[in-house]
């Protein structure tokens, strides 16, 4: 395992708490939108990680092919996706611009999918999670200079 590896696994994982940070602010800014370009009310997004695919740029040129256990290279945001299984929220409001003008569900408005209380959730666990990750970027930083304090004396 190469010396930066811990710093380069963290930037991983800050990189995409911080675009799930920018996600989940989309969500709550849009929690009463209920005309978007698509059409339709606003759909919550989600952010879909997973771990670091193999390849050369995260493999030491050092480090020996049969020790390499292949733990700890990062994640990845593989990609942001409407959440289009949680159903909509209806509410009667027969004067809004948006409101149903025939059918069983005459004079209600279809609003977003988003859900304040997991919105805030999600974005407690994501700040934890960049916090985490900033730490450890923290804590390697503080290994690798008292490294070279003790090599200097």
């Amino acid at each position: 395992m190469g010396i930066f590896s811990s710093i380069n696994t963290a930037a991983t994982g800050l990189s995409a708490n911080r675009l799930r940070l920018n996600v989940i602010a989309d969500n709550m800014a849009n929690v009463n939108t209920t005309r978007t370009t698509e059409g339709g009310a606003f759909r919550r997004s989600r952010v879909i990680m997973r771990p670091v695919a193999e390849g050369p740029f995260w493999r030491s040129p050092f480090l020996p092919e049969s020790l390499d256990n292949g733990i700890g290279r990062g994640v990845r945001v593989v990609e942001v996706q409407k959440d289009r299984t949680t159903e909509p929220r209806f509410i009667f409001d027969p004067t809004h611009p948006d409101a149903i003008l025939t059918g069983p569900r005459e004079g209600y408005v279809e609003m977003p999918n988003v859900d304040i209380v997991t919105e805030m959730v999600d974005m407690i666990s994501a700040t934890r999670s960049y916090e985490a990750n900033a730490a450890i970027i923290e804590g390697s930083k503080a290994m690798f200079m008292r490294a070279l304090d003790i090599g200097m004396r």
